[in-house]
């Protein structure tokens, strides 16, 4: 099937167009799966002319970034690109979105064609000789090293170390004629994304885009739901319109203070606890189970935010995994709000192991009451994010003096106000939570830290 006879089908009423390829011949219908630039791509997913170093393409969930990511590395490595960085947030990230997924890069590739992928050496290997590594924004020292003629960013704005991790791409985009890299992500006003948008780090394409651009992709039903959960809320605007946001009147943090004090290492704790806020219920649409762990240093008095690794899930599950990290991090106690479940809460836990120290609080006054002697400790400069907590970060930029701003419930920041309250607890009022410490037999003693 020839271009012109593809640009014409994509400019037909969806009906119209749907009925012309069912009489076409399976090897047509086919081609048209894979004709990206003519018939599938909005004009908006097409590479950009001009004379760019980053294509920064901003939107909404659903949007179809993965997909423009995966044809735009298949474009280029066609053109002459040899060597590419696939960076995700996650390994798991890189591999089962960039790679692997229904929109990643073997799925734009007729079977036949695609390149050779070796998950073990993390690398997909094309018939012309190109070469694509992928790696993740958890270990930035991966870059240190290789080098390359082009990179795809995926999801910069949630990657735990973003301005390590891209300065170590910016030292390894050194070969061929023009390097160039494309950036994917849902919009936060963390500093790396606000310093490619005013174009600090090099010349740059910025594309914008919203969830309902792709509703034509989309199922009926999940556009329903999420535009009557989120349309008109600041999350909504984020993620289904892709825009970023600045911060909240009467925010009790900021993005500029919790950016202030973020790190990537500390000194050894001598105490750490990991925080829960249990959800109330355990459906698809209950809150989730805020779990933080985070530790404090004595001697400067200083406290460090760990993990976050809040989750839906049945009770069990969240206590498997608050166990996990309590091993992990050699915790202390679990600290564990029960204001909704009572004693069931700690024999939640209890019914997973039975010798851990479990520390129960209940809240006697409002979430945003107990969360300001916490605020003032970040804007005095003594609590510090070992790495980015995008969603985390998003709950507490919306924690006003009036209240939550945000939708749904606060449940990583009600566990975040746990976690400080208990490591410093001359700093929230006695009549803001009440604690009881369970001390069960057969405690383990945490390992010398």
């Amino acid at each position: 099937m020839t271009a012109s006879v593809a640009e014409r089908l994509a400019g037909l009423p969806r009906d119209q167009r749907n009925a012309i390829i069912d009489q076409l011949s399976p090897e047509e219908q086919e081609a048209l799966l894979y004709d990206w630039r003519d018939f599938l791509a909005r004009p908006e997913q097409i590479t950009p002319d001009g004379d760019w170093d980053i294509w920064l393409i901003m939107s909404g969930r659903g949007w179809g970034k993965t997909r423009t990511g995966a044809e735009w590395v298949k474009e280029q490595v066609a053109a002459g690109y040899r060597r590419i960085a696939l960076i995700g947030e996650t390994a798991a990230d890189a591999r089962d979105v960039m790679v692997e997924g229904v929109s990643g890069i073997l799925s734009v590739y007729p079977e036949d064609e695609r390149p050779l992928y070796e998950p073990s050496k993390r690398r997909l290997t094309w018939k012309n000789g190109a070469v694509a590594t992928t790696f993740n924004a958890t270990e930035p020292d991966q870059l240190r090293g290789p080098q390359f003629d082009l990179a795809w960013c995926d999801e910069l704005a949630k990657w735990r170390y973003a301005r390590e991790t891209w300065d170590q791409l910016s030292f390894g985009l050194r070969l061929g004629a023009h390097p160039r890299v494309l950036v994917t992500t849902t919009p936060r006003p963390v500093e790396l994304v606000k310093a490619i948008v005013a174009g600090t780090e090099g010349k740059v394409h910025i594309t914008r885009g919203a969830t309902m651009d792709n509703r034509s992709n989309l199922a009926a039903k999940f556009l329903e739901r999420i535009q009557l959960r989120y349309e008109g809320t600041r999350l909504g605007r984020q993620e289904l319109r892709g825009e970023i946001l600045g911060d909240i009147p009467n925010a009790l943090w900021t993005y500029g203070t919790i950016e202030t004090s973020r790190v990537r290492q500390h000194d050894p704790l001598n105490r750490i606890v990991v925080a829960v806020d249990p959800a109330v219920s355990n459906t698809e649409d209950s809150d989730e189970h805020g779990i933080i762990v985070a530790g404090v240093h004595h001697r400067t008095q200083e406290a460090y935010v760990l993990e976050d690794a809040s989750m839906s899930g049945s009770p069990l599950e969240w206590a498997r995994r608050a166990i996990n990290l309590y091993d992990q991090h050699q915790a202390d106690a679990i600290v564990i709000e029960v204001n909704q479940g009572g004693d069931m809460v700690a024999q939640t836990l209890r019914s997973v192991r039975n010798n851990i120290r479990i520390k129960e609080v209940r809240a006697t006054r409002g979430k945003h009451v107990r969360a300001e002697p916490i605020a003032s400790m970040y804007e005095q400069g003594r609590v510090h994010h070992v790495g980015s907590f995008p969603a985390l970060e998003t709950q507490m930029t919306q924690m006003t003096t009036f209240g939550y701003e945000g939708a749904g419930s606060p449940d990583r920041v009600d566990a975040l106000v746990w976690a400080m309250s208990d490591l410093f607890p001359a700093m929230v009022g006695k009549t803001a939570i009440q604690r009881k410490t369970m001390s069960i037999p057969t405690i383990v003693t945490p390992m010398a830290r």
